[in-house]
């Protein structure tokens, strides 16, 4: 070993126990080392700087822009329903969904972008369960990885594997040669997360950091005493409603019947309307009805006025938790509203806002809330669109606003767009399993898609970008480099060789598999693939056995990064959402790595006999 092999090998150690420390933070410690390997000459500044100008870089980054895209249109969040509906009150049945998902999409695309688009899903799970982050995002990434095991175009390893075989003269793998091994490794997977996600709760902390200390829409319709009170009308075809304008109806002053949104479907899907006074109503509108008077006769009310009463799936404030919002304001002591009774604020023609209850000081009103005139110090719940809600600080200047609900953070404000979001995701993926263009050019297409479609402005695709984990991957990238340049990789593999030349294949296997997924923590999945494959192929070749269960080994222990957060891509994604310290994956880690070296052992004889 010369001296420029060991400084490189010692600077790793180094970035491997600042890792550990976690200090500093991880993307400091790569640029760090980044610069190290400059100005001790291992790497020109062209060969440093490569990792900016990566495609991999460059498609996490646009994945970021798409799963944010996903965010704003409400299309994550319904599917994270969807996960929530099936899984009922079962949390295993829920991250057994969550992996299968995420496994299933990963194995006919990229499975980094697969898990940038269901961060935001699980962390939304996440809040509502009231679980920790951590319990969902490592399973996650190691959901990612394990789709790579699925399908021959399931990650680059696969492929480039694969033309090896070609190289060397034999047939490649089939599109799912890569199947079964990898389903048993996905229900190996699912079964050991089940079990070590009870490691995970303090590893990510509490689950909602700002938004789980904020009250929900639930806390503060019990403070304001509305819960069980509004209601879900669907206007009949001979209501005498249709045609007139909430303004000219006046149900609010006539029957204390305060209409808060109007919901009105379309040809592909629903608008949420806001009430203004010259909002008409159409037959089928379906109405959502604050009954503000006391005594209504609520039955009477319907019949009289031809309305249809409709359930809520739970209630009225977890149905309608992505359109509609609540806001809790008070009166300062100069606000011009003080002595105005409720109906003389016309909150509703001003700002698009429905007062749903009052409490004065301390104790909900239950009186008639309509003319009770306001005093100082009051506190008006308000309900509206969430773009209403939002607007409360800038355009209120006679109200505080005192509470904004956490499930602000889960609105879309995009709703409308989610057609066009789904059309570019399905694009994108298209383009990615047909390979028309290179992923980073699908996902790219998918970006300027999402722009296009107006799923997404600007600001927002920038402030979507995770840049710690970008900086992160880029900065450990030249390591591949400097070790090929200065015959660590040689020195490596030459201690293979001559350990394994005498070995059973059986042995020799799990010695290429070690071996592999050793390489592939400091390096690139693709990187170690590509140094490996002829390896395990001449290890084959110098037995006099066949080449296919050494070669499915190197590509399966190339996928299973599961032992560092920086030893894949996906592993780094996850690191910030789910709040991880390196050691979180070396301890969860290290004994599935382990599991999945079995299954080969275990299973790749069988499936690929070595006659």
């Amino acid at each position: 070993m010369n001296l420029e092999t060991l400084w490189v090998f010692l600077l790793l150690a180094a970035c491997v126990a600042a890792f550990v420390a976690n200090r500093p933070r991880m993307d400091a410690v790569a640029l760090l080392a980044l610069l190290a390997l400059v100005v001790s000459g291992t790497l020109d500044v062209r060969e440093a700087l490569a990792g900016f100008s990566e495609p991999s870089v460059i498609l996490i980054a646009a994945f970021f822009v798409i799963g944010e895209g996903l965010v704003r249109t409400g299309v994550a969040h319904r599917v994270g329903d969807w996960l929530l509906e099936r899984a009922g009150a079962s949390e295993t049945r829920l991250l057994t969904l969550l992996m299968l998902a995420v496994a299933g999409l990963g194995s006919v695309m990229s499975s980094t972008g697969v898990v940038a688009l269901f961060i935001p899903v699980a962390l939304s799970i996440a809040r509502r369960i009231g679980a920790a982050p951590g319990r969902l995002m490592m399973p996650l990434a190691f959901a990612g990885l394990i789709s790579g095991m699925l399908t021959l175009v399931g990650t680059p390893p696969n492929m480039v594997v694969s033309s090896e075989l070609a190289r060397a003269g034999h047939a490649g793998f089939g599109f799912f040669d890569f199947t079964p091994a990898g389903l048993v490794v996905l229900a190996l997977g699912v079964a050991y997360m089940a079990f070590a996600r009870r490691w995970l709760g303090e590893a990510g902390g509490k689950s909602d950091g700002a938004a789980g200390q904020r009250r929900r829409l639930r806390d503060l319709a019990a403070d304001y005493a509305l819960l069980g009170r509004p209601r879900r009308l669907r206007v009949l075809p001979d209501s005498p409603l249709i045609g007139h304008t909430l303004g000219g109806l006046q149900l609010r002053k006539a029957h204390g019947a305060n209409v808060i949104a109007i919901e009105r479907a379309r040809q592909f899907g629903k608008d949420m309307l806001t009430t203004s006074a010259n909002r008409e109503i159409l037959a089928g509108d379906i109405l959502f009805v604050d009954f503000v008077a006391p005594g209504l006769d609520l039955d009477g009310f319907c019949r009289d006025m031809h309305l249809q009463g409709l359930p809520f799936k739970g209630d009225f404030f977890s149905d309608m938790s992505r359109e509609l919002g609540l806001a809790e304001v008070m009166l300062p002591p100069d606000s011009g509203l003080i002595g105005k009774s409720i109906l003389e604020l016309r909150m509703r023609s001003q700002r698009g806002i429905n007062v749903m209850g009052l409490r004065r000081q301390g104790h909900a009103f239950r009186d008639d809330l309509l003319r009770e005139k306001l005093r100082m110090g009051d506190t008006l719940l308000i309900a509206g669109t969430w773009k209403a809600i939002r607007l409360l600080n800038a355009q209120a200047r006679d109200f505080l606003v005192l509470t904004l609900p956490a499930e602000i953070d889960e609105a879309a404000p995009a709703a409308r767009r989610a057609p066009f979001a789904l059309l570019a995701l399905a694009v994108t993926v298209g383009l990615m399993i047909s390979g028309l263009v290179p992923n980073v050019v699908a996902a790219l297409i998918g970006c300027l898609l999402m722009g296009a479609f107006r799923c997404i402005d600007m600001d927002s695709a920038y402030r979507a970008i995770h840049w710690q984990s970008l900086i992160l991957i880029v900065g450990m990238l030249p390591f591949a480099l400097a070790l090929q340049k200065t015959g660590g990789i040689d020195l490596i593999v030459a201690g293979l060789l001559s350990l394994t030349g005498d070995a059973s294949p059986r042995l020799v296997l799990a010695a290429l598999f070690a071996l592999t997924a050793v390489v592939g923590l400091f390096i690139s999945n693709t990187a170690t693939a590509v140094l490996m494959a002829p390896i395990g192929i001449a290890l084959a070749q110098q037995m006099e056995l066949s080449p296919y269960p050494f070669a499915m080994t190197v590509a399966l222990a190339a996928s299973a990064a599961f032992m560092t957060p920086v030893s894949s891509p996906v592993n780094t994604l996850v690191i910030g959402p789910g709040r991880y310290r390196f050691v979180d994956f070396v301890r969860i880690g290290v004994p599935f790595t382990l599991i999945v070296l079995i299954v080969c052992v275990g299973l790749l004889p069988v499936l690929f006999p070595f006659g």
